[in-house]
């Protein structure tokens, strides 16, 4: 699959690097999304509050600042999140390191 550059994602700082894991097709509406993000340095995934799905995300390497519906804590690798239907999250890298991650959208 292709990498996506998308900017200031839900309003956040730079841009992050999205690649699809799963195709549409293959995740058949019960997913929103599978896929790898990357966060450069400085960048960030601006804070939204998830309506009608709810996300995880997977840490593989890097670290950063997680914002989980406004209790901050800081995200390395092998921890995993979780944003439930009606709450939000956010999550910037404020290392010298790429943070990448595992984000999957689960819809309701």
């Amino acid at each position: 699959m292709e990498i996506e550059k998308v900017e200031h994602a839900a309003g956040g700082k730079g841009y992050i690097l999205k690649r699809k894991l799963l195709s549409a097709t293959e995740l058949k509406d019960k997913v929103g999304m599978f896929a790898e993000i990357t966060l450069k340095p400085g960048c960030s995934l601006g804070y939204h509050v998830h309506s009608d799905n709810a996300e995880a995300y997977y840490i593989l390497s890097g670290e950063g600042e997680y914002d989980d519906n406004g209790e901050i804590r800081t995200v390395k690798p092998g921890d995993v999140t979780y944003t439930s239907d009606g709450k939000g999250h956010s999550l910037e890298n404020k290392s010298q390191n790429d943070l990448v991650f595992i984000a999957l959208i689960i819809n309701n």
